[in-house]
C-alpha cells in the first residue's frame, strides 16, 4: 500500500512550509505498512532551539490554511523535538543534536523513503 493522494498533498504542504523556514534535511517515510497510526512521518530538523519552534510554527500555520488543525502537539516548551500529530501525518521537529542521537531514520529503516522536488 503507498499513500493516497490526499496524504501525498498533505506531506507537500510539510515539506513545503519547514523548506521555507530552512529546516535541514527534511524526510518523508511511508509507514502505511508498518504501523496502523499513521501513513508517514515526515523529519526535519534544525540547529537552534528558536529554529525549530519556527519551523513547527510555519508547518502548523500552512497545514491550518488549508483547513487541517493538528490532533497534538508536543515539546513546545524546550524546542528540541516537536511532535505534530496530524494524523495521516505525524511530524517531527528536531534539533539536531536530538535528530542525530535518536536517529529515527534508522528506527524506521524498513520505511520507503518518499520524494518530493522542489516547489
Amino acid at each position: 500500500m503507498t499513500v493516497s493522494s490526499e496524504v501525498s498533498s498533505l506531506v507537500r504542504s510539510v515539506v513545503d512550509a519547514a523548506d521555507a523556514k530552512k529546516a535541514e534535511n527534511i524526510v518523508a517515510l511511508d509507514v502505511t505498512e508498518l504501523v496502523a497510526w499513521t501513513d508517514v512521518l515526515v523529519i526535519a530538523s534544525a540547529a537552534t532551539e528558536r529554529s525549530v519552534l519556527a519551523i513547527a510554527d510555519a508547518v502548523e500555520e500552512k497545514l491550518r490554511s488549508a483547513g487541517r488543525k493538528a490532533f497534538r502537539v508536543e515539546g513546545r516548551t524546550q524546542a528540541r523535538w516537536v511532535l505534530i500529530d496530524f494524523g495521516d501525518a505525524v511530524v517531527h521537529v528536531m534539533h539536531e543534536e536530538e535528530r542525530e542521537y535518536y536517529s529515527l531514520e534508522r528506527l524506521w529503516s524498513a520505511a520507503p523513503v518518499l520524494t518530493f522536488t522542489a516547489s
